[in-house]
């Protein structure tokens, strides 16, 4: 709690003073975030840094898995935050960030694990078609390589789920929304992108080129 405190005193006087005006913008002028960015709680996201964005900028929904809970799931947190910031805020642009080294996947592969973890388990079942998916078509892959995909199918079934949200499917009928799944790589700082074209993961810009082995591996390790 120190370093928190600590920290809490040095913004306070240091960095608020030196963005007092950005931080008297968005009082007076309220928000208007670039984009809704759906990750992970994992502590070692933080996604104004890797997005080099400034307060303001991104409408953050953070929960374990970066899980977005289909629509007749029922109203709850991440249904009432999408519907927000897509009917309240005017969000044109959602991401679905995954990162690597996700504990939330290793449980859902490993659902022995979370034994002494009920909500745990119970919350990962809003994502079972990506473990079903996993079992399915990937019986080959063991340990990191499964985890790997299991990672990535996760974006894409999450993908799925925000378009059965009414608020969602109404602003992509009408070409008012896009929808974007991305994979954070810990160990490079490295963003990957779906491409649907392609029907895999990308390095995100040409500056984050790699190899193709390199861009099936995004490691990820329990």
């Amino acid at each position: 709690m120190l370093k928190l405190i600590t920290g809490l005193h040095h913004f306070q006087s240091k960095t608020f003073l030196s963005h007092k005006e950005l931080f008297d913008r968005l009082v007076n002028h309220g928000q208007n975030p670039d984009a809704l960015f759906i990750t992970c709680s994992d502590s070692r996201i933080n996604p104004n840094l890797i997005t080099h964005t400034d307060p303001g900028d991104l409408f953050i929904l953070r929960n374990a898995g970066n899980i977005v809970p289909a629509y007749a799931a029922g109203t709850g947190g991440e249904t009432a935050t999408i519907e927000f910031a897509v009917e309240g805020l005017g969000i044109k642009d959602i991401i679905v960030c995954g990162h690597s080294r996700c504990g939330a996947m290793h449980g859902l592969l490993h659902p022995e694990q979370l034994e002494r973890m009920p909500q745990m388990r119970a919350w990962l079942a809003h994502t079972e078609v990506t473990r079903r998916s996993i079992l399915e078509n990937y019986k080959d892959l063991q340990g990191i390589e499964q985890l790997n995909v299991a990672i990535q199918e996760n974006v894409l079934a999450q993908l799925e789920n925000l378009r059965t949200h009414p608020c969602v499917a109404d602003r992509l009928a009408k070409g008012q929304l896009n929808l974007h799944g991305w994979v954070y790589k810990l160990r490079t700082g490295q963003v990957f992108s779906y491409d649907p074209e392609e029907g895999q993961f990308l390095p995100l810009s040409p500056a984050q080129a790699v190899t193709e082995d390199e861009s099936q591996e995004l490691e990820t390790t329990i």
